[in-house]
């Protein structure tokens, strides 16, 4: 059935199933599960543990909106790249949350919502350290391995154009085969997201045999989408992760939620948590969605130094998603 739902939407047939018209939240509250879209398998933000549980920085946002909407059964699809969004597209998911970058295309032509930014990324290309390259510059003539169906292909191919370099592309559909292809030295470079290279790199055999070079190629910021038309279900999903960002700027946290949900006497803190005003009524939630979420999957620091962070095999700096107030670029709406 999938095949056949991303068959008509790749060929221009959007189709979302009335039900989805007829409300993504009452939809999947109905269900009483959340359909989340995610990657196959990509180590930091999406993965499956050793008893089979998927995690991850992307896989956090989906139990986030799952808490939010009080249906914290999840049900994951794992999808390539060329996959995610004719899935969302077609119904087959809710909720696209892949590491997936927001552009004009995209957002304009496709029928899709992006919502919120999780992750100010850039692509980045990776080369054996033995091979002595320290620089992008001197790739004329590589053979880059790459997966085929993101903006991936497109930002490499702009990049050697304008420098006047040529490169050989080595496509796969599926992150993994790519890894491999590189790993097995059937290319000279491994190009993707940053923090999809230090994700891949931290499978290969001798991961430090690898180097990221300095440049980046091209802004990637990524995030959540959900369809076009229904707004009630955007803003859920925006208000969710937006909820996360404000508790790290507010020293709010899994561990000490209920204790600032009965104790706190900041005002704005109070309606964000929903003890006062009707903030997540009017997204039409319930009153204990804030502390529910934030109980569930903590603040946005604590998901991205679980998945991504110093202590985890990607060691990804905070950088640009530190907060507006050190210096990055996290900043989020007053909760008013």
């Amino acid at each position: 059935m999938r095949s056949i739902l991303v068959a008509l939407a790749a060929a221009g047939v959007l189709f979302a199933s009335s039900a989805a018209q007829a409300g993504t939240l009452q939809d999947v509250q109905a269900n009483g599960f959340l359909k989340c879209g995610t990657h196959i398998e990509n180590p930091g933000f999406s993965a499956l543990d050793s008893n089979g549980q998927r995690f991850g920085f992307d896989v956090d946002f989906c139990r986030a909106v799952g808490a939010a909407v009080n249906t914290p059964e999840i049900k994951y699809t794992p999808l390539t790249s060329k996959e995610r969004l004719p899935a969302l597209q077609s119904g087959e998911i809710d909720l696209l949350s892949r590491t997936t970058t927001y552009t004009m295309s995209r957002d304009a032509n496709l029928g899709l919502d992006f919502t919120n930014i999780t992750l100010y990324d850039g692509q980045g290309m990776m080369v054996r350290k033995s091979s002595g390259i320290k620089s992008a510059k001197e790739l004329d003539g590589a053979t880059i391995c790459l997966q085929t169906g993101s903006t991936t292909e497109l930002n490499i191919s702009d990049y050697f154009r304008k420098n006047g370099m040529s490169f050989t592309p080595v496509v796969f559909d599926k992150q993994p085969d790519v890894r491999a292809a590189y790993d097995a030295g059937r290319c000279d470079v491994h190009t993707t997201d940053v923090s999809g290279l230090a994700a891949q790199r931290s499978l290969m055999q001798n991961p430090d045999d690898h180097v990221i070079l300095p440049e980046l190629i091209s802004k990637e910021p990524l995030g959540p989408v959900v369809r076009h038309g229904d707004n009630q279900w955007a803003d859920v999903v925006r208000w969710t992760v937006w909820l996360t960002m404000a508790a790290e700027e507010f020293g709010i946290t899994a561990d000490n939620v209920e204790k600032i949900y009965a104790e706190s006497t900041d005002p704005e803190v109070q309606r964000m948590l929903g003890k006062t005003g009707t903030l997540w009524q009017d997204l039409g939630l319930d009153q204990g969605a804030p502390v529910r979420v934030l109980k569930t999957v903590g603040n946005y620091g604590q998901i991205f130094d679980r998945n991504l962070g110093a202590n985890t095999p990607l060691r990804l700096e905070r950088g640009p998603n530190e907060q507006w107030n050190k210096g990055g670029l996290i900043y989020v709406p007053p909760f008013r």
